[in-house]
């Protein structure tokens, strides 16, 4: 089969790899319909998290089962599966708790299973499932096509947004400002709008994701950055700042923004992969009562909460996709998402 490896920076190449196989008992093939890029995809492709060999690329996908182990259960030949962009058993202590990115037993897409077999890398055609009954979760009935966008986004930048939004406590009636217009910023402000806030504010200077900030429920836009960006934020918000903000982006830049824009009392709900260092201030923190929530989204928790709204039509998380391509043109997907052309690429096989 075709799959696509990173050989280095800026190195994207679509190669011919062995075709997965089942080995556990409770694993499944999966023929993918529909990949992405992500935004943490880039940080390897930009050289700033070293690739030292190349290696499998690409951790999210939706799909059709194609084999299943003896072992499996929950998902049959057939089934249109969504997986989250790690794999997990579902079952251990930090999967009950709610953790199942921490799973004991589980990995991630592009590199060996607890059980020593490979878990294939999502931009390719298959992908072997380690652990089929916890991280696949099958829709009722095979989706319409214009819906497969929209279910790929539960995978990740969908749960992504909502586990900022979780973890900063939005409810009805917040103030919540959104730092980061990447597809998981504006899945926060979606997020924030179905939760109930009562403002939304998204920190963006670009044009036709402002449009989608808005399209989503985002109810002011602000462009200004540093202390500039503060003060805006304080001025819209009795001279304090707002209830929520939600870091979406991972350098030391965001998170200061999003920390001063938070007012006393108030939450930041952080889910940008931490590139650039970020730092917490304790003293900043301690002294203004300003909470820090957040981390690697555990999305597989979340997908049966969203997966009816998605199904139906009540939220379309889908519209970040602003540019589909066929996998021939991964090369060309990543490009687009570095140059800021599109907000997320789609890839189909």
């Amino acid at each position: 089969m075709r799959a696509t490896v990173i050989h280095g920076e800026r190195d994207i190449r679509l190669e011919d790899v062995p075709d997965p196989k089942l080995s556990t008992g409770g694993d499944a093939i999966v023929r993918v319909v529909a990949a992405c890029v992500c935004g943490s995809d880039l940080w390897p492709y930009r050289g700033i998290s070293p690739t030292t060999h190349p290696r499998r690329i690409g951790h999210e996908f939706v799909g059709i089962v194609e084999e299943i182990g003896p072992d499996v259960r929950n998902v049959k030949l057939g089934d249109f599966v969504i997986a989250p962009f790690y794999d997990c058993d579902n079952t251990c202590a930090n999967c009950r708790n709610g953790v199942s990115t921490s799973c004991l037993n589980g990995g991630w897409w592009g590199s060996d299973d607890s059980m020593g077999a490979f878990a294939d890398g999502a931009q390719g055609e298959r992908v072997r499932v380690p652990h089929a009954d916890g991280s696949l979760v099958a829709t009722p009935s095979p989706p319409d096509d214009a819906l497969v966008p929209g279910l790929l986004t539960l995978a990740d930048v969908m749960g992504t947004g909502h586990h900022a939004a979780v973890s900063a406590g939005v409810t009805a009636g917040s103030t919540v400002v959104v730092v980061g217009d990447g597809a998981v910023g504006l899945c926060a402000i979606l997020a924030s709008k179905r939760l109930g806030a009562a403002r939304i504010v998204a920190m963006s200077r670009h044009a036709d994701r402002q449009s989608v900030a808005r399209e989503f429920g985002a109810t002011d836009i602000v462009e200004e950055r540093g202390d500039e960006g503060v003060a805006r934020i304080r001025e819209m918000f009795d001279g304090i700042g707002a209830d929520c903000v939600l870091e979406c982006v991972g350098t030391k830049e965001s998170m200061d923004q999003a920390i001063r824009s938070t007012r006393p009392g108030g939450m930041v709900g952080y889910v940008g992969v931490p590139n650039g260092g970020p730092e917490l201030p304790v003293r900043t923190l301690f002294n203004h009562n300003v909470g820090v929530n957040g981390g690697v989204a555990p999305v597989r928790s979340y997908v049966e909460e969203l997966l009816p709204e998605v199904l139906s039509g009540a939220i379309d998380p889908g519209r970040v996709f602003d540019l589909e391509l066929p996998l021939a043109e991964v090369a060309e997907a990543y490009a687009a998402m570095d140059e800021r052309r599109a907000i997320k690429v789609l890839l189909r096989p």
